[in-house]
């Protein structure tokens, strides 16, 4: 079985240096590295780059967007089996002898795998990776975690067969976009599995703003999903917006009664031991701590703003957008 291994980039040189030097020293070389810079203004190769022992494929288009920058290189990948990972991750040197092991003793259609922190990354890319892998802050839902949903594979570490590519289409340029393909191939009758020892190192996003900014658009395109595939909204998606009430709730009723504040704080304090147990150190999980408040209220807030404002009201800046791929969706597209 031949890989090849898609990669869309948008100005994130360094980030692709250290990719490239993981697959590199890979133990298993059957696969092809298809590089898709999106309208980049800072390449990440230049044009005498030697990427041996690697099959690369570099291109350079216009920016329009991840979704279609991940189409255009499976229109032009060769292997029998696509895998899709971030710019900013890196891979073990045994991750692909792993994958072909996994896919020949449990066959599957498409397939996810966990993220972790590499020892390199920052005390902050440690922190929001506690926050957003932790079963107290997203209930274990984005892989190597017993979950409290189906599990779903997301484009940092995803992998589908050509058959499913042929069946199923390409990627939809939205929000969640990983989400929407996760859905649509497993409504297409394929299976999908998460094979737990098949990780990556995710750098994620290089401080909390950022990563507001970012919980903030899952929780809003959460809201999206639910739209295009009703009922899809499960029990685990609603926790932070819950906690988001609640914690706010709390904090107004602890001004005339000091003791509401006792659960807030038992929780904080659940998150900084499990913190401190996964990470073993203290400073990245007081940051942890921080992190998750981060991803909770971030992704709670967005998720309360577009219930709001698409389910409750029928309005908002997406709707005309959301319209547009419930009908493809309904036409098969």
């Amino acid at each position: 079985m031949f890989f090849s291994i898609i990669v869309p980039v948008y100005n994130r040189p360094d980030e692709v240096a250290d990719l490239i030097k993981s697959l590199k020293a890979q133990t298993d070389m059957g696969f092809e590295l298809v590089l898709v810079e999106d309208g980049s203004t800072v390449v990440a190769l230049p044009d005498n780059y030697d990427a041996s022992p690697i099959k690369l494929k570099y291109y350079k288009k216009s920016n329009e967007g991840r979704s279609i920058a991940r189409n255009y290189g499976l229109e032009r990948a060769e292997g029998d089996f696509f895998i899709f990972v971030d710019s900013d991750c890196i891979l073990p040197p045994d991750y692909i002898e792993k994958l072909r092991k996994s896919l020949i003793e449990n066959p599957t259609d498409c397939f996810g795998g966990p993220d972790a922190a590499h020892d390199s990354f920052t005390d902050t890319q440690k922190a929001i990776n506690y926050a957003m892998t932790s079963f107290l802050t997203t209930g274990g839902i984005r892989g190597g975690k017993v979950s409290m949903e189906k599990f779903t594979p997301r484009t940092f570490n995803m992998g589908f067969s050509r058959e499913v590519y042929e069946k199923t289409g390409g990627f939809r340029e939205m929000f969640s976009e990983d989400i929407d393909m996760s859905t649509r191939i497993r409504l297409n009758g394929f299976r999908i599995m998460l094979y737990p020892d098949v990780s990556v190192f995710h750098k994620r996003r290089g401080n909390l703003r950022k990563f507001w900014k970012q919980v903030h658009v899952f929780g809003q395109s959460r809201i999206t999903l639910e739209l295009l595939y009703p009922g899809s909204m499960k029990l685990v998606h609603w926790l932070p917006a819950v906690f988001t009430v609640g914690a706010i709730g709390l904090l107004i009723g602890s001004i005339f009664w000091p003791w509401l504040l006792i659960p807030l704080c038992v929780y904080l304090i659940a998150l900084w031991i499990g913190g401190l147990i996964e990470t073993h150190s203290l400073k990245v999980a007081s940051m942890g701590v921080a992190a998750s408040m981060v991803q909770l209220l971030g992704y709670g807030t967005g998720f309360i703003k577009a219930y709001f404002t698409r389910i409750i009201l029928g309005r908002g800046r997406d709707a005309e957008r959301e319209k547009e791929i419930r009908k493809g969706k309904n036409e098969g597209l």
